[in-house]
C-alpha cells in the first residue's frame, strides 16, 4: 500500500514538474524587450565606437584621421575629391565633430561627421569608395506672433519676452531706411510673425527671417511682408501694403556700427603736410578699428577686387549703368571679381593698406561715370513689386495682414511699488 501511495506521489511530482516546464518554455518563448536603436545622423550608433569633440586650434582633418588610423591615400582622396562638399582647410575652430570607429580591436575610424551649425552636417564616409555628402536634421517650424509697446527700446521690448535676439536685428534692418532706432518713442508698438526652428522638437535652433510685420512709429502705421519679387535670382524683399519697397536702393554708409565719419568728399581741402595746398577728396571716410565689417551699400556685380597703389586695397562695385561704389584701404577683401553681392553683405574688413594715416574706409560713389558725395545725393528708392506681379502680392499678403491686425498688443509689465516699512519702535 505505501509502495502504491508512493508511486502516486512520484506521478504527481513527475506531472507538475512537467506542467513547470511547459510553463517556463511559454515564458521563454515570449518576445525579448528590445533595445531602442540610437540612430543619429542616419547612423546606427551601436554598431561603432562613437567620439565626440570639438575642433582645436592647430587640429586639421588629416591629423585627426591620422591619429585614427585612417590611410593616407583616403585622407588625400577626400582632400582633392570634395572640396565643393568638404573643404578640409576651412574646418572652424569651435565645431563640433563625430568620428564613428570601428568596434573591432583596430577601432579605424569609418565615418566622420562635421556639424556647420545646428541643423546642418557633413559626413565624410571612409568605409570602402571614399564619399562624401551634406545633410541636415530633421526641424520642426513653429508660427509665432509677437508684439509689444515701446517704453525705452526695442531690444528690451522684445527680450522682455523672452523672444530671440536675432528677431531685434531683423526688425531693425526691415525698417533701416524708413525708421531712425536710435530715436524711436514712447509708444511705439510693433507686431511680428515668425517661424521658430526645433531640432527633436524640443531643441531650440533659432528663429528664421521675419514674415510679416507691423510698425506704428509716431502713430504712423507701416506694414512689412517679405515676398521673392525676383524669381530668378530667388531674391527676398520687404515690401509695404501698397508694393513699395521698403529699403533704398543704397545705404549711407558702407558700415553698419561703431564708424565715425573723420573726412567728408571736399573738392577744395587744404592738407598742410603738402604745404597747404588744395589735394581734392573725392571720398568719405569712415573710421573704425580694424577687421570691422565693410558692406556692400546696394546691390551689384564686384567689377575689381585688387590691390593699387594709394588705394590700397579695394573692391569696387557696379550696380547698374549709373551708378557704381569703392571702398579702399581693406585689410582684406572677402569678394572676388565677377561675384553678384546683395546689399548689406559683407565684402571686406577694414584695415590700413594703401595711403592711411589710420584704419577706415575711403567710400567712393560714381554717378554717369563722375565721383560724388553720396552724402548729397538724393538716392533712388529701390523698385516696388512689377506690375505683372502686383495682384498676385496682394492676393499674398491679405491673409498676413489680416492675422497682424487680430494680434493684440503685449502691454510693458509695470514696474513694482517701492512700499515704505515701518519699524516698530
Amino acid at each position: 500500500m505505501q509502495k502504491f501511495f508512493g508511486a502516486i506521489l512520484t506521478l504527481l511530482i513527475l506531472v507538475s514538474c512537467k506542467e513547470e516546464k511547459v510553463l517556463v518554455q511559454e515564458l521563454e518563448q515570449e518576445d525579448p524587450i528590445e533595445k531602442p536603436i540610437v540612430k543619429q545622423f542616419g547612423f546606427n550608433f551601436e554598431e561603432f565606437k562613437v567620439v565626440q569633440d570639438t575642433i582645436r586650434y592647430g587640429d586639421s582633418f588629416g591629423e585627426l584621421m591620422l591619429k585614427n588610423k585612417v590611410d593616407y591615400p583616403k585622407i588625400a582622396t577626400v582632400s582633392q575629391n570634395f572640396k565643393d562638399t568638404f573643404d578640409v582647410r576651412k574646418i572652424m575652430v569651435g565645431k563640433p565633430y563625430l568620428i564613428l570607429k570601428s568596434r573591432d580591436t583596430s577601432e579605424i575610424a569609418e565615418v566622420f561627421i562635421y556639424q556647420n551649425d545646428r541643423i546642418n552636417y557633413t559626413v565624410v564616409d571612409l568605409r570602402d569608395s571614399v564619399s562624401a555628402y551634406k545633410s541636415r536634421k530633421e526641424v520642426k517650424y513653429v508660427e509665432r506672433e509677437a508684439s509689444g509697446i515701446i517704453e525705452t527700446s526695442l531690444s528690451e521690448a522684445i527680450l522682455d519676452q523672452g523672444i530671440d535676439y536675432n528677431v531685434t536685428l531683423n526688425l531693425s534692418e526691415i525698417y533701416a531706411w524708413t525708421i531712425d532706432f536710435f530715436r524711436l518713442e514712447k509708444g511705439d508698438k510693433f507686431k511680428v510673425i515668425y517661424k521658430e526652428r526645433y531640432i527633436n522638437d524640443s531643441i531650440y535652433a533659432g528663429a528664421e527671417p521675419i514674415e510679416a510685420a507691423l510698425f506704428e512709429h509716431k502713430g504712423k502705421p507701416i506694414y512689412a511682408f517679405s515676398y521673392v519679387a525676383d524669381s530668378l535670382k530667388q531674391i527676398t524683399d520687404y515690401f509695404d501694403d501698397e508694393a513699395n519697397n521698403l529699403r533704398s536702393t543704397f545705404l549711407r554708409a558702407p558700415i553698419k556700427f561703431g564708424y565715425r565719419l573723420s573726412s567728408r568728399y571736399n573738392l577744395k581741402r587744404r592738407i598742410a603736410y603738402y604745404g597747404n595746398r588744395v589735394r581734392p577728396h573725392k571720398g568719405t571716410d569712415y573710421a573704425s578699428p580694424v577687421g570691422t565689417p565693410i558692406i556692400a551699400t546696394a546691390d551689384g556685380t564686384v567689377t575689381e577686387s585688387t590691390r593699387r597703389g594709394g588705394n590700397g586695397k579695394y573692391v569696387k562695385i557696379r550696380h547698374n549703368g549709373t551708378y557704381s561704389t569703392q571702398y579702399l584701404h581693406m585689410k582684406k577683401q572677402k569678394v572676388k571679381r565677377g561675384e553678384f553681392v546683395r546689399q548689406g553683405d559683407v565684402i571686406g574688413w577694414v584695415g590700413m593698406t594703401g595711403n592711411t594715416g589710420g584704419p577706415h574706409v575711403c567710400y567712393r560713389f560714381w554717378k554717369n561715370g563722375r565721383q560724388v558725395d553720396p552724402l548729397r545725393e538724393k538716392l533712388p528708392a529701390a523698385e516696388p513689386i512689377a506690375d505683372s506681379l502686383r495682384v498676385a502680392y496682394i492676393d499674398y499678403i491679405t491673409p498676413q495682414k489680416w492675422q497682424l491686425d487680430c494680434i493684440e498688443y503685449v502691454l510693458p509689465t509695470p514696474e513694482p511699488e517701492e512700499k515704505l516699512v515701518t519699524l516698530n519702535p
